[in-house]
Parts: structure tokens; C-alpha cells; sequence
């Protein structure tokens, strides 16, 4: 049977069933050295040359918690309106995987660094969505595996694999939500919300580069149905690592239909862990997925316990940067932006793009329009997040300066961005590589409009008998003759001016 024959139509999911989801997302620490160790902590170094005895679980090594991870641990708590333990400590979490090397993951169990918080989150139509928080606890990643020889990267069919412990150890912090209902049909859209909300707020933390591309932010979606208004909750399934928003989206969006269908048909739902793939948009069986009891959770008998001071804590609230609601708040007011500029601005990622725009000299007019439409639309043809396009706000702005300066046209500098996006150089190389300056010598635009002028010897005379909006015809030639590069306000005055007007 076809995947898509397994699910439900969405809106006979939502007769029958209401949703609940649990996400739990992953961030890993942007600190310099990994979470119990020294060895340096970055992304995309050669395999294996970021390890030691610590990090690889070698018997007589002894970990030392990173204080950079805890004092992040207790600002992302703080952010999210939770509360600070006043002592906790770390658990040994047993399981075998092939990619952490202890057979063992230290983290924490029933003693949080920081818990019971809440996250408003903003949808799509402006609704305010309350997210609740049950803990963020601090953890260490596993290494990564590499599955060669099949046709899915993953070990079934893979001829072999390849272990780089690089990543074990590094920082993590999971933030788990309480059971989120009463989305109803939003529930998707929440989830998507609700993990942009959280990416902004750690950017802006500056505890993460939380780039879901490269793994430094990843989410678990947790999905089960109710009976509609049984308020019974159903088995859950938790699809695994998946790393973006739109994907986190529609991996909630399928796991409904399907837990529906199965459902409707008088199946069971397994818990199990679920895998998504993007190019169907749907998910696929992972394995059976444990409860606590399985991991044989006890204290953690190498690390002493963490009990921050209520001074420290008060130190660290009075470090929190202006928040990303408190910023679009700010700049609503400076920009004079309506609520629906400000939301189009917010979903489309491009509020943060926007403002640093700004900040390098452009207007917020200017910057808005390039964000919102030539580069969204640049984004969504190289099937990209808007951030994660190959030009900066510096960038943006300089070519927003030559524009104003009149060393661009508006459609030169559309070229000039291209050439940026392409890896071609800054805008000024771009402008140097290509000939792609403005001809502003009069001397040069009069040639090409004498040429034009005779040979359209009929649009001449319109225009001398007062009809001067047939100076387009002649305008355009230049244009055209100039492959865009004239001055079209300075080419239309040069055209009137040479037949007598």
C-alpha cells in the first residue's frame, strides 16, 4: 500500500480526532570547547580530530562540566519565563548506539537545570499561541554515523558505515514542551511557529548558530490523536531529527493523517521513533521507542552536583538582550508598520534581515522591498531559507546605495545581486566583473539616442507635435541599445530636449 493511500483526508482527521503534540527540540551550544571535555567544539572538521579519552568514554577519564554550557542553560531558561533549580545534577541515560561511544549519554533526568516556562508564539494570522514549557535540560550530543552504500543514507541497504565522534560530547540543551492541545487544525502551524519562535530567541541569545541545516538545531515532533473531545490521550509517535521548519510542518501534518487512518481502521498505533523524508513528505518506521524505565536512568556518580546562586541567576537575567518580540515591538514603531506589514515581515524570516539592513545604511523601505520580494523569490527558486542565501545585509545595502546614488538602475541592480548570490565577489566587483555601471556620459546616451531618433523618424514627429509619451518608443530603444545600462529619467530628458520639447 502507497503512503498515500495510508492517511486521511485532513478535514475527516479533524471530525474524529483532536490533536496533541509534545516537541522537543535540540540545541547545541555554539561554547568553544565540548560539554565535559576540551576538545574544541565546531562544525566540519576533519573525522575524528576533535576527540579525547573523555569525549570517546575511555576507562580513567573523568568529564568537567563546561560553565559556559550552564550559564547558557540558565539564560535560555530565563528566556522562556521558566524557573531556576536551586540544585541539579546530571544522570547517566543507558542505551547502546553505535554513535556515543560510552553506551552511555550523561544527562538529566528528573532534576532540570531549569523548568515549568511558557513561549508565546505568533501564527500566521497574528493569533497568539501559548506554548508551555516542561523543562530545558543540559545533555551531550551523540557522534555521528554515516551510512555508504545505499540508496537512502540510511543503514538498511547501506553496504557499511562510518562513525565520526567529532560531535560527541558537544554542548546540548533539550527543550521539552508540555503536551500542547487545543491547536486543532493548527496544530501543524503551531508546531512550525513554535520552533521559528524558539530559533529567533536563541539566535538572539547568541548561545547557538541554530542552523537546522547542519544539525545545531533539530526537532522532535511528538504526535498522537484523541478521540474528539475524549480528552484521552492516544499512543504517540516522535519523529525524529527533523531539521526545518517547513519540514517540521509537514511531518506533524502527515503523522495525523496517518495515526487517523490507522486508527479509523481499527489498528493500533506502535510508539515508536519515525523517520521523515523530504521528498515525500512523509515518514517511515524508525524503532520501538523506549520509556524511562528502559533507560535505567541513576545519578551521575563522576560530576558533582550544579546549584546556582540566586545572585548568579539575577547576574544572568540582567544579561538578556532585547527579546525578538520586544525588538519587533521597537521597530513596528520606528518603521510606522501596520500589524500585517509586521507579520509578513516575521513570516518570511526576513524581520532580523530587515533591521540589519537598515543598520548598514539603507532605508526601511528600500530594505523591505529588496527582503520581501526579489530576494524571497531568489530564496524560494534555490529552495532556500531566506537567511540562508549567499548575501548579507551589508551587502544589500551597498547596492541599495549605488541605486541611490545613480550608479544603478533598478534592474542593474537586480543583475549586481545575482552576481553576489552566485559567489561572484561584493557588489562592487560584481559592478566591474560585468560592466554592469550605469552610462551616465551624455555624450554616450546622445549617440544612442541620435540612432534611435533616426530610425524611428515617425515617433520624432509625434513627439515634436506635443504627444511626448510616444518619447517611450525611443526611450526603450536606448534602453535596449545600452543593454539597460542608461540613465532612463536622464535618457527621457535628452529625448525630449533633441526634438524641441
Amino acid at each position: 500500500m502507497t503512503a498515500t493511500a495510508e492517511i486521511m483526508d485532513y478535514e475527516q482527521v479533524l471530525d474524529r480526532f483532536d490533536p496533541v503534540l509534545g516537541l522537543e527540540v535540540h540545541v547545541e551550544l555554539s561554547t568553544r570547547t565540548k560539554m565535559f571535555c576540551g576538545c574544541g567544539n565546531e562544525f566540519g572538521a576533519e573525522p575524528n580530530t576533535r576527540t579525547c579519552p573523555v569525549c570517546l568514554g575511555l576507562p580513567g577519564s573523568l568529564p568537567v562540566v563546561n560553565g559556559k554550557a550552564v550559564e547558557s542553560a540558565i539564560r535560555i531558561g530565563l528566556a522562556l519565563n521558566c524557573q531556576v533549580a536551586d540544585w541539579c545534577r546530571f544522570a547517566r541515560k543507558n542505551y547502546f548506539y553505535p554513535d556515543m561511544p560510552k553506551n552511555f549519554q550523561t544527562s538529566q533526568y528528573d532534576e532540570p537545570i531549569v523548568f515549568d516556562g511558557y513561549l508565546d508564539v505568533v501564527l500566521d494570522d497574528g493569533e497568539t499561541f501559548r506554548v508551555e514549557i516542561e523543562r530545558a535540560h543540559m545533555e551531550e550530543d551523540t557522534g555521528k554515523s554515516l551510512h555508504v552504500g545505499g540508496s537512502t543514507g540510511r543503514i538498511h541497504g547501506a553496504e557499511h558505515s562510518l562513525l565520526d565522534y567529532n560531535r560527541a560530547g558537544v554542548p546540548l540543551i533539550e527543550i521539552v514542551t508540555k503536551p500542547i492541545t487545543g491547536a486543532g487544525a493548527r496544530a501543524p502551524e503551531v508546531a512550525r511557529a513554535y520552533v521559528a519562535a524558539l530559533r529567533d530567541l536563541l539566535r538572539a541569545l547568541d548561545v547557538s548558530d541554530v542552523r537546522m541545516d547542519q544539525g545545531s538545531l533539530r526537532c522532535d515532533a511528538n504526535v498522537s490523536l484523541s478521540p474528539r473531545g475524549s480528552g484521552v490521550f492516544g499512543t504517540r509517535t516522535e519523529t525524529k531529527n527533523v531539521n526545518s521548519l517547513r519540514s517540521v510542518e509537514r511531518a506533524v501534518r502527515f503523522e495525523m493523517q496517518r495515526h487517523a487512518a490507522v486508527l479509523t481502521e481499527g489498528g493500533e498505533i506502535r510508539q515508536e521513533t519515525r523517520h521523515f523524508d523530504e521528498s515525500t513528505g512523509s515518514t517511515a518506521a524508525g524503532r520501538p521507542k523506549e520509556t524511562s524505565e528502559d533507560y535505567r536512568y541513576f545519578p551521575e556518580p563522576d560530576l558533582v552536583p550544579i546549584a546556582p546562586s540566586r545572585d548568579w541567576v539575577t547576574e544572568l537575567g540582567g544579561t538578556l538582550p532585547e527579546l525578538p518580540w520586544e525588538r519587533r515591538k521597537r521597530v513596528q514603531d520606528q518603521w510606522g508598520l501596520s500589524d500585517e506589514e509586521l507579520r509578513d515581515l516575521v513570516n518570511a524570516g526576513a524581520l532580523d534581515l530587515v533591521a540589519e539592513t537598515v543598520d548598514a545604511g539603507a532605508s526601511s523601505g528600500e530594505a523591505r522591498s529588496w527582503w520581501v520580494a526579489y530576494l524571497a523569490q531568489q530564496a524560494n527558486t534555490r529552495g532556500v531559507e531566506l537567511a540562508e542565501l549567499a548575501i548579507t545585509p551589508k551587502q544589500v545595502a551597498r547596492v541599495v546605495e549605488l541605486v541611490g546614488q545613480g550608479q544603478l538602475t533598478n534592474k542593474l541592480a537586480r543583475q549586481v545581486v545575482d552576481g553576489v548570490l552566485d559567489g561572484d565577489g561584493e557588489p562592487d566587483e560584481v559592478i566591474a566583473a560585468r560592466g554592469l555601471e550605469v552610462v551616465s556620459d551624455d555624450t554616450q546616451l546622445q549617440a544612442a539616442i541620435d540612432e534611435a531618433l533616426a530610425a524611428q523618424p515617425d515617433v520624432v514627429d509625434k513627439i515634436r507635435d506635443g504627444k511626448v509619451q510616444a518619447a517611450g518608443a525611443i526611450v526603450g530603444a536606448v534602453m535596449k541599445a545600452t543593454k539597460g545600462q542608461a540613465d532612463a529619467k536622464r535618457v527621457r530628458e535628452l529625448v525630449l530636449a533633441a526634438c524641441g520639447q
